[in-house]
Formats: structure tokens, sequence, C-alpha cells
């Protein structure tokens, strides 16, 4: 942890809102990105981004240094992510079996290729990347975006969920074979031989309204496209690429700036 850093807990610990403001946005997106990837939603995580770092703002005052502050603001996120009722009761209960069913429904044998196609692709990767691991449950999901998609040390991951290194690898092998199973079975990008592709199921995840040709959570200009991302999954061993698939993820920057409303929650102002 940077001087810096230290120097503004400590004085917002000692009620400088300046200080305090520039402790969430140091933050934020951390805490942002962890409850897209468990959450998908993009409501529901920035909901839980709020809460999280209001209870890392009402809970400063216990940080002793004993841990780095970002190991710290991870064990509270996760904390909530794990145990929150409202992330419990809305948590879809999804299965891989669902979820293949879903994929295999409405596929088209012969998409026809188009330029403007590029962004809804993309879009389209993403949101099924990301709502695949939905299939896991809480505790084996947040294990596999720390240690696979975040590339967190086992050590502190471990020290984030508070429990044994032994405890973290086994939850994540579970969980990863079971995300690399299903990915290498029967995703278009990980397998040639795969029945469903993003071209493929386009039209009917557009019918569907789960892709909005107006309106995109995910894809960003700029981003790799579905393409680059094709090519990349096909330059690298079959074992690797369902980690290329979940890595290759735009920033997922928190849209809001919390900390300043922050500051008016806890002085009251609101």
């Amino acid at each position: 942890m940077s001087d810096y850093l230290k120097t503004q807990i400590e004085d917002a610990k000692n009620g400088d809102r300046a200080a305090l403001e520039a402790v969430v946005r140091d933050v934020q997106d951390n805490v942002h990105r962890l409850a897209m990837r468990i959450l998908v939603n993009p409501d529901d995580a920035l909901e839980a981004t709020q809460e999280i770092l209001i209870t890392v703002v009402t809970k400063l005052s216990t940080f002793e240094g004993k841990s780095a502050f970002k190991t710290w603001v991870y064990r509270v996120a996760v904390n909530y992510l794990l145990n929150a009722k409202k992330v419990r009761d809305r948590d879809p209960g999804l299965s891989f079996e669902v979820f293949r069913e879903d994929l295999h429904a409405g596929l088209v044998t012969d998409p026809a290729p188009s330029g403007e196609e590029d962004l809804l692709l993309s879009e389209l990767r993403i949101s099924c990347t990301m709502a695949m691991l939905l299939c896991l449950d809480l505790k084996h999901r947040v294990a596999y975006v720390l240690g696979d998609v975040l590339e967190f040390d086992h050590t502190e991951a471990a020290d984030i969920l508070s429990i044994s290194k032994a405890n973290f690898r086994q939850r994540l092998s579970r969980a990863r074979n079971e995300v690399v199973g299903f990915t290498s079975a029967h995703c278009g990008l990980a397998n040639d031989d795969a029945k469903c592709s993003c071209p493929r199921r386009l039209p009917a995840a557009i019918n569907s309204g789960r892709i909005q040709k107006e309106n995109f959570f995910y894809a960003q200009v700029g981003e790799p496209t579905y393409e680059d991302v094709l090519n990349q999954a096909r330059s690298v061993e079959k074992s690797l690429r369902t980690l290329i698939l979940q890595r290759s993820m735009p920033a997922l920057t928190c849209p809001n700036d919390l900390g300043a409303r922050l500051a008016e929650i806890v002085n009251g102002e609101s």
C-alpha cells in the first residue's frame, strides 16, 4: 500500500471528506468489476457496489493495516455478495443443463455476415460468457472469479474468503472443471465443432430481447471484436480457451462516481 493511500485512509478515518471521497474512488472500480462478474445484471451490480462501499466507509475505522487495503475491501465485498439476502433471493439458480438448452434454441444454420454486427456479436459473446458463471452456486462462482478471472494469488484469495488455501483450491478446481467442461463442449469460440456459435445464436438473442440493437450493456467500441477473440482463442491450446474468453472483457468500470455520494450519506447530507 502506498504512503499516499495510507495517508488518505487515516485522514478519512479522522473525518476528512476529500480523503474519504478519494478512498472510495480508489476502490470503486474493483468492487464494481467483482459485482458485475458475480451478479451479471448491471442494475444489481451497481446497487451491490454502492452497498458494499457504504460498508467499507462505515467500517473503515476497523481497518488496522494487517492486510493490504485491497484485500480488506475485497473481503468486505465478498462477504456481502455471499451473504446478503437480496443477492441470494435474486440469484437465478441457473444450471448448466438449462443454459445449454437455451443456447441451442433458435440457432440459424447459415448466418448472413454483416459488417454492422460487430458490436452485437461482442455484446452476445460477453453477456453469454458472464451469464455462464451463474450456473455455479455463489461460493464456487466467487472462487472462480477470484482465482481464474481476476487472477488473485491463491493465498490472497483464501484470505479474502477467510478459508484455508487448500479449501480455496478445492473450490476453484471444482468450479474450473465445470466451466471449462461446459465451454469446451458447447461454445463455438472454444470448439469449432460446438453446436452453438455467436453468429448462429445472434438472431434468436435479438428476437428474444436479450441483445438490444440500440442498448449495449457490455460491448464497447475499441474493445476486442468477436473475430479478435475468436482468433486469440484459436491461437492457444483448447485447455486455455476458456480462460481467454473469461478474461476478454471490457474494463467494466463503475458507471457512477460514488465518492461524493457516499461522503454525503456518511455526513448526513441526504
